[in-house]
């Protein structure tokens, strides 16, 4: 199978499953607080690190398995699940200082970016 074609299968299973953690936390908590982005980011980043150790230490299922597990279910879950392996693998790389400038140049990058697309959308609009 082509490896597009799982990661975008994946991502759906994802997606799918990012909007249900979504609506309950929003129909338990309501939507003062985005518990559902939350737990969706804090759940996903340990799902990674327990997938990724798995797939490192136990059991190798193979390329498409793994593209179709991290890539497409946990990236259409959360990208911060990324995010997070990625500042991870920077720690354990003995390079802290690259990790924490990842960290704050992706997050406050990130956030300017929006403001910057809200910004531009409102003045198109």
């Amino acid at each position: 199978m082509n490896a597009f074609l799982i990661v975008f299968l994946g991502s759906g299973i994802g997606g799918a499953m990012r909007h249900g953690v979504n609506v309950t936390a929003l129909a338990l908590f309501g939507s003062g607080f985005p518990f559902g982005t939350a737990f969706v980011n804090i759940a996903g980043s340990f799902v990674m690190g327990l997938l990724i150790e798995w797939f490192a230490l136990k059991a190798d299922p193979g390329q498409h398995w793994r593209l179709f597990v991290t890539t497409g279910i946990m990236g259409g879950f959360t990208t911060f699940s990324a995010f997070s392996l990625d500042t991870a693998l920077l720690f354990e790389r003995e390079t802290p200082w690259t990790a924490a400038g990842y960290v704050l140049v992706s997050v406050a990058v990130s956030i300017a970016a929006l403001f910057a697309g809200l910004m531009l959308g409102r003045h198109l609009a």
